[in-house]
């Protein structure tokens, strides 16, 4: 089964300890697919300027992501510039210029309206609830959000996550949306208020599962080779809806097994600058890892 996915397409400018990178692919669109494209077929929707070098997005077209979605604005494309410290939790963002970002409002091909599967990266939430409105009754809507949204347009955000499945979300926005402080009982606010599941991302402390009935907690893996966290969160999506993509399978086992998969790649991502790590990384490595998180979390 196919995904959509409806991000950002940037590039990234990137300091760490270890090194920097100039004008790196980057955005939540481009992460996920290069993520997803793993295991199932991908629908992107993005915006990026004329200035945007299309030749290093042909390893997407290769791996079966179809770009039609993607738009080509007279402009620049979208461009962020961050430093990370030396844990690489904390990073300063010194710059954000979103050019032909600002004024994206996603249209959907007609045969992109079908996807059953969906993901909605971090963008306005009314451009969110623009999107379900153009789809056929998708069977899985996952949202991504942030504080910045939560602030300034909590009435548009929550009137979209009536129509969403599963949020991911990290434990400060997860407090903040809910206004409680106890992560379990945030979530169970938040899933009144229409999603469900929750995935809570907690960066190097790993991910948390939160259904109805049932809890479930992933350690990150642990890495001796870090380079950049930039698209680790959106990696991880990829990762995760990707599997159930793949799948057609959404029982609280399989999501289980998602949030590993998501983890793995996520693993991955970190490991060079931008989306290198991805576009070097085959099948193999991924199942070699995935069976080494079976190896590192079981106890009987």
């Amino acid at each position: 089964m196919s995904v959509l996915v409806v991000g950002s397409a940037a590039l990234d400018s990137i300091e760490t300890p270890f090194g920097k990178a100039d004008d790196a692919l980057g955005g939540s669109a481009i992460y996920f697919s290069s993520s997803a494209s793993f295991f199932t077929s991908v629908n992107m929707v993005a915006v990026v300027g004329n200035d945007f070098p299309l030749d290093k997005i042909q390893y997407l077209t290769n791996r079966g992501v179809d770009l039609s979605g993607l738009s080509i604005d007279e402009g620049k494309t979208f461009r962020w510039g961050g430093r990370y410290n030396l844990d690489l939790n904390d990073r300063e963002t010194l710059y954000t210029h979103l050019n032909v970002f600002e004024n994206f409002k996603p249209v959907l091909p007609e045969h992109y309206k079908s996807t059953p599967y969906v993901f909605l990266a971090n963008i306005q939430p009314q451009l969110q609830l623009d999107v379900l409105n153009q789809m056929h009754k998708p069977k899985l809507v996952v949202l991504d959000t942030m504080n910045f949204w939560i602030e300034r347009t909590l009435d548009d955000l929550k009137k979209t996550l009536r129509y969403v499945d599963i949020l991911i979300i990290n434990d400060s926005e997860t407090r903040q949306l809910s206004g409680e402080y106890n992560l379990f009982k945030a979530a169970r606010i938040i899933q009144s208020m229409g999603p469900k599941t929750l995935v809570l991302k907690k960066g190097e402390h790993g991910a948390m599962l939160i259904t109805e009935d049932d809890y479930f907690w992933a350690p990150a893996y642990p890495l001796e080779t870090l380079f950049d966290p930039t698209g680790a969160g959106d990696t991880f999506a990829g990762g995760f809806l990707g599997y159930l993509a793949e799948t057609d399978d959404v029982s609280v086992q399989n999501l289980r097994k998602a949030v590993i998969y998501g983890s793995t790649l996520a693993s991955f991502c970190v490991e060079k600058f931008s989306v290198q790590r991805l576009i070097e990384l085959t099948k193999d490595e991924i199942i070699d890892r995935y069976n080494q998180f079976i190896r590192l979390t079981k106890f009987e």
